[in-house]
């Protein structure tokens, strides 16, 4: 079963694409696109474990890092280009976003909105960075380094002159309303475009 997250990407991507799943983890997602929508997926992940993960799954994957080794890609090699739950964890969410888009047609970006009522309360009530369900660690061991909020993805887009095709916004696992998303959604997914 998909996280929620890659569920809404896996159930927009198109049967067959070329698809690029950067920071792919276990390989779930690409898994699920190869299996179910016959896509060829191929992915990158820094950690060596995973990548042995994948490779035991019989997924392409290559260990590297989305903050240097995404310049090796050629320009709009692939279909879609995906990056779920890692924006934050880049040292230049910025660039990385630009180089998604210069080597995907379409990117999908996912991320945990820090301005979900929950964090904010957190901080408000108990005066510390928030443990919560989807944010389970402490700030020193979190790989979290670029605190995010919806209306902060919004404004960076808008920056950049970038196109959103898509976004959908996810409270728990449960997909909730664009409406007040900065304050109610936990998750947020874009599609984006030039």
């Amino acid at each position: 079963m998909l996280r929620p997250d890659l569920a809404v990407i896996a159930a927009n991507v198109a049967p067959g694409s070329r698809v690029l799943d950067v920071g792919c983890g276990d390989g779930t997602l690409m898994q699920a696109l190869r299996d179910d929508k016959r896509c060829d997926a191929r992915g990158m992940e820094l950690d060596s474990h995973d990548v042995g993960v994948c490779v035991g799954k019989g997924l392409s994957v290559i260990q590297g890092d989305a903050d240097k080794d995404l310049a090796f890609y050629p320009d709009q090699s692939v279909d879609y280009a995906i990056l779920s739950q890692t924006l934050q964890t880049t040292m230049r969410p910025d660039i990385v976003l630009e180089e998604l888009l210069r080597i995907g047609r379409r990117a999908f970006v996912s991320f945990p909105n820090f301005a979900h009522w929950r964090v904010r309360l957190s901080l408000l009530w108990g005066g510390r960075m928030p443990v919560t369900r989807l944010l389970p660690v402490p700030w020193y061991a979190t790989p979290n380094i670029h605190h995010l909020t919806v209306e902060d993805f919004r404004e960076l887009v808008k920056e950049r002159g970038i196109k959103v095709e898509g976004a959908w916004f996810l409270s728990g696992d449960k997909q909730c309303s664009a409406a007040a998303a900065n304050f109610r959604a936990e998750h947020a997914v874009f599609l984006l475009s030039r």
